[in-house]
């Protein structure tokens, strides 16, 4: 069974110079995090993800996503203005994990800071030196055409369902 995890995609609507899909004169930004630790840490494009993790035993997906956004960014999703979760169904990776993702309209809270749980790792690796990292090393907002860039290929289909749910809505 291939490794599973879940995770939430906050979005916010700002005005534009131009009609974007959000509506005349708004562009989708998309709120992203970037893996902490030294195996991401010269990589920028194709790197970032949305705040997602591995499940606990008996959990629900949604209960993961939002425990991992929490444990990821230090905020909940409430206190960054949702008011639902809207599911997005899952994609598989390159690697062959499944994520499974809900999407909420919202924003970071203002003057509060990113803080990520931490974990430890070998580095070096043979070297005998336990070092510690931070889950996620930054988190910040990128409009769609820069997020396309900057996130995992294979999520980048939840921005389009992303985008399609926000032109639906009007």
């Amino acid at each position: 069974m291939p490794q599973q995890s879940a995770g939430l995609l906050m979005y916010r609507c700002v005005p534009a110079r131009a009609p974007g899909p959000a509506g005349p004169g708004l562009l989708i930004e998309f709120f992203l995090v970037h893996p902490g630790g030294p195996f991401h840490a010269r990589r920028d494009a194709g790197a970032w993800t949305l705040p997602k993790g591995e499940f606990e035993p008996g959990e629900t997906a949604l209960a993961v996503a939002r425990r991992e956004f929490h444990e990821e960014t230090g905020q909940t999703a409430e206190a960054c203005g949702a008011r639902e979760f809207v599911p997005l169904g899952s994609v598989r990776q390159a690697g062959g994990k499944v994520v499974e993702a809900w999407a909420f309209e919202g924003d970071w809270p203002a003057g509060a800071m990113l803080a990520s749980n931490t974990f430890e790792l070998e580095w070096p690796r043979g070297s005998g030196r336990m070092r510690t990292y931070p889950e996620v090393d930054r988190g910040e907002f990128f409009a769609e055409a820069e997020a396309r860039v900057r996130i995992n290929a294979a999520q980048a289909a939840f921005l389009d369902r992303v985008a399609a749910l926000v032109a639906e809505r009007g």
